[in-house]
């Protein structure tokens, strides 16, 4: 008799009629294989065999080169549960729609049917999924981002627990191109994308857009977060779990060389884009990275950034669309060095200035977790790491000062369901413009919104140890408009203070936002960093955060009478507080 999986398997197979189909086991001999077969269909090559080894660098289609929200689906039952931050489907016309584009899309193509674990492999927060696909580099990622192959199998069995998710690249024309996802079913659907996060099923798809749903019903946690370690002088490590929007720091905050790790202070890299957390016995949330590697942007990433990931990506690693040199190196713009001659863009052009950047801008990298020299010794460990800390940020030139601590977990739902971040120039032509991110989970949500709100001041009420939730703003900007703090390995000083309030410690001010530190409650030793601009980083002004209460108020409205009451009260209270420094007619500076 046929195994939920078989059965599975056959359905998906008798709509997209591949021309064989392949179980995947994971192993290195079937990883050169499919990586062979990569070379074969002349969009990947081999990179410099000395310096680069067992490393490929795929060029993907011009036209597919990002995750694509517009055109990225929840099919829930009812429009009113996808709400009113997703793109909605109904269920049937999306079978309908997308069935027909799946009809014989395989034809010619070999089916890859990857069974895989997001997340250690013996960890009960761990769960199972089944990728089939028609993209050898899908599965050469998925070897790298997840468990993936007999270790799954084993586990999956004759169960029918697990997530199915089927992808075809499709035609990639754009036009015939979707993501949809079927929360009450569980299953994926894509097609017409070879690119990441389209594509790599397990990655937001599976690990936050239907994992979410799955923690809301189960009790658990499914976020958009790093999860690093902090570890003091006298050896404790101190576990956090931080929401970034994207352009923020997030993977160089999660693999940072702290600059007081002479004093003892080192940063230990559990996950860098995901979490999944549990209550456990110990009344701690337990977090688990669910995933194997890192896909992280390379521009930008350099020796100054982040030394760590630079010194991962010499061995093993799938580069996509990065520029390469003429020693068959890649090269991407922010690596550090100026650009070679002969250098060949993204798009396998001779590159000259005339033709833009020569890396695309979101160019990646594939690259295993365990050869970062930050990961931690607990990054695998089964039962998760105990999360003391929560850390929210964005980017923000004036409101936000560089940390603040919420009063309380409420109110700290409400810090994590009002950040922001302002455009960049290379982001949209528009600079300054806010846009709300939620927990960093506007694109990731898998239900509606309000309804996740209402899960997290739920948890809080059910962790007997709650995280103590902070924000952080690493991007405020002078009257020159320069950034006032220096960032990236120094970041580590605004972790202390937090590492110290969590212990009950750290010198704090009450303002009407939260606890900021005090002029001297950071350890600013060894920084070049004047008063003023301390001043300037610490400092809440009342009619900055009077107009972003504005901006907030209409987001909220989005959700109509399904927003939780506790955040409409907290808006108000944050808006008393804020008039009653007001009215004393003194800003709070410290």
């Amino acid at each position: 008799m046929a195994t939920p999986l078989e059965t599975w398997v056959e359905e998906a197979a008798r709509l997209t009629k591949p021309d064989r189909i392949v179980y995947c086991d994971g192993s290195e001999d079937e990883n050169q294989r499919v990586l062979l077969e990569m070379l074969h269909q002349n969009d990947s090559q081999t990179l410099n065999e000395k310096t680069f080894p067992n490393c490929y660098l795929h060029r993907s289609s011009p036209n597919d080169v990002a995750r694509t929200e517009h055109l990225t689906f929840i099919c829930s039952n009812e429009k009113v549960n996808a709400g009113p931050t997703n793109n909605w489907m109904d269920p049937s016309a999306a079978k309908y729609k997308v069935g027909a584009l799946f009809e014989g899309a395989m034809r010619g193509r070999t089916m890859y049917v990857v069974p895989y674990i997001m997340g250690p492999v013996d960890s009960p927060i761990s769960k199972a999924g089944v990728e089939a696909t028609d993209s050898p580099y899908v599965v050469a990622n998925m070897r790298v981002m997840s468990r993936m192959g007999k270790v799954a199998l084993d586990r999956i069995g004759a169960s029918g627990d697990f997530v199915p998710g089927l992808h075809s690249i499709g035609d990639l024309d754009p036009m015939r191109r979707y993501i949809v996802h079927f929360p009450e079913e569980k299953l994926i659907w894509s097609v017409g994308s070879g690119y990441g996060g389209n594509a790599l099923l397990g990655k937001k798809c599976f690990a936050l857009r239907i994992a979410s749903v799955m923690a809301r019903e189960q009790g658990w946690m499914a976020e958009h977060m790093l999860v690093l370690g902090l570890e003091s002088p006298n050896g404790k490590v101190t576990y956090m779990g931080a929401a970034f929007p994207s352009a923020c720091g997030k993977t160089n905050l999660a693999m940072m060389v702290s600059a007081l790790q002479d004093q003892g202070y080192r940063v230990w890299t559990v996950g860098d884009d995901i979490a999944w957390m549990k209550i456990a016995e110990d009344g701690y949330l337990h977090a688990i990275n669910p995933e194997a590697g890192f896909f992280g942007v390379a521009p930008g990433t350099g020796m100054t950034t982040n030394p760590n990931v630079m010194a991962a990506l010499h061995t093993n690693t799938i580069f996509t669309n990065t520029a390469m040199t003429a020693e068959r190196e890649p090269w991407w713009e922010g690596i550090g060095t100026p650009p070679p001659s002969a250098l060949i863009n993204w798009k396998g052009e001779r590159w000259d200035a005339s033709k833009g950047p020569a890396a695309h801008p979101n160019a990646r990298y594939t690259v295993p977790a365990r050869q970062s020299p930050s990961i931690s010794p607990q990054w695998e460990a089964p039962q998760g790491v105990p999360i003391s800390a929560f850390i929210f940020g964005g980017r923000r030139a004036r409101v936000a000062p560089l940390v603040y601590e919420s009063f309380d977990w409420q109110h700290g739902v409400f810090v994590g369901a009002t950040m922001a971040s302002e455009t960049t120039a290379a982001a949209t032509g528009n600079t300054g413009i806010v846009r709300r991110d939620p927990m960093a989970m506007l694109p990731f949500c898998g239900y509606n919104m309000a309804d996740y709100f209402q899960h997290w001041l739920e948890m809080g009420e059910r962790i007997p140890h709650p995280p103590k939730i902070f924000h952080v703003n690493w991007f405020r900007r002078g009257a020159d408009g320069k950034f006032l703090w220096p960032g990236f390995g120094e970041n580590v000083r605004v972790l202390k203070w937090i590492l110290e309030r969590v212990e009950g410690r750290g010198a704090a001010q009450e303002t009407p936002v939260g606890y900021v530190p005090t002029r001297n409650g950071l350890t600013l030793d060894g920084l070049n960093i004047s008063a003023d601009a301390v001043e300037q980083l610490l400092r809440v002004n009342p009619e900055d955060w009077e107009d972003d209460l504005g901006d907030s108020k209409e987001f909220f409205q989005k959700f109509g009478d399904r927003l939780p009451r506790e955040l409409r009260e907290e808006h108000e209270k944050l808006s008393r507080r804020l008039d009653r420094v007001a009215g004393a007619g003194a800003g709070i500076a410290r």
